[in-house]
C-alpha cells in the first residue's frame, strides 16, 4: 500500500508530539533533580544544625560540670570555714569560761591543778574536756567542766558520759571523787534546775560577772571529805 502524504503528515505530526513529550519529561525529571538535590542541601544544613547544636549543647553541659564542681569546691571550702569558726568559737567561749572558773576551782573547792582542753586516747577510744581540775590529799577530788556557749539538753548527757568514762582514761584518779559542772553563757532557769536536779553544778558567765549555783546539800566552801557528796557520775 502507498504511502500518502497525509499519512506523511500524520507520522510528523506523531514525532513532533513525541518529541514535545520527550523535552517535558526531561524538564521534569531536571525539576525533581533539582527538588531532590534541594532537599539534599536542606538536609545537609539541618545536619549541619544539629551539629552546630549539638556542639552548643556539649559545652553548656562542660560548663555545668565546671560549675558544679565549683560549686562542690565552694560547699567544701565553706564546710572546713563553718567548722574552723565553731572551733575558734569554741575556744573563745572556753576561754571566756576559764579565768573565773579556775578561781572559784581554787578558792572555792581547793583544786591544784587545773588543765583547760584536755584530750585523752585508749583503745582508738577518745575522750576529751574543757577543764579537769583536781586535787590529791585531803581534798581528793576531780572536777570535769563542760562549757557551753548554748546549754542545751544533750549536755547533761554528755557531763554524764564523760564522768562514766573518766576513770577509765584516768586511772590515776580513779579512788577520786568525781563532781560535774555546767558553765555555758546562756543558761535557762528551766535547764539550771534540771542541771541541779541531775547533781551537776551550774555556772552561767558573762565577762563580768558569773552567778553560781550548785546543788543542795554541796558544801560552797573548800571541800570537806566528811561533809560533802560528790555529784553523780551516772
Amino acid at each position: 500500500m502507498a504511502t500518502t502524504p497525509d499519512d506523511v503528515w500524520a507520522l510528523l505530526r506523531e514525532l513532533t508530539a513525541a518529541q514535545r513529550e520527550t523535552e517535558r519529561m526531561h524538564r521534569e525529571t531536571e525539576r525533581m533533580f533539582q527538588e531532590t538535590d534541594r532537599r539534599f542541601q536542606e538536609t545537609d544544613r539541618q545536619f549541619q544544625e544539629t551539629g552546630r547544636r549539638f556542639q552548643e549543647t556539649d559545652l553548656q553541659f562542660q560548663e555545668l560540670a565546671r560549675e558544679r564542681r565549683e560549686t562542690d569546691r565552694q560547699i567544701r571550702e565553706l564546710g572546713k570555714q563553718i567548722g574552723g569558726l565553731g572551733e575558734k568559737f569554741g575556744s573563745f567561749t572556753e576561754g571566756l569560761a576559764l579565768p573565773s572558773m579556775e578561781r572559784l576551782l581554787r578558792k572555792r573547792f581547793g583544786m591544784e591543778v587545773i588543765s583547760p582542753s584536755v584530750r585523752a586516747v585508749k583503745d582508738g577510744q577518745h575522750l576529751e574536756i574543757d577543764v579537769l581540775a583536781y586535787a590529791n590529799g585531803a581534798v581528793n577530788a576531780a572536777y570535769l567542766v563542760e562549757v557551753k556557749s548554748h546549754l542545751r539538753e544533750e549536755a547533761i548527757t554528755q557531763l554524764h558520759n564523760l564522768l562514766h568514762r573518766f576513770r577509765d582514761f584516768f586511772p590515776a584518779h580513779r579512788e577520786k571523787r568525781l563532781y560535774g559542772i555546767l558553765a555555758a553563757a546562756d543558761l535557762t532557769p528551766t535547764l539550771r534546775e534540771r542541771v541541779l536536779r541531775e547533781g551537776f553544778l551550774s555556772r552561767a558567765f558573762t565577762i563580768r560577772s558569773s552567778p553560781w549555783k550548785s546543788p543542795p546539800g554541796l558544801s560552797r566552801g573548800p571541800i570537806d571529805p566528811g561533809a560533802s557528796q560528790p555529784i553523780p557520775s551516772g
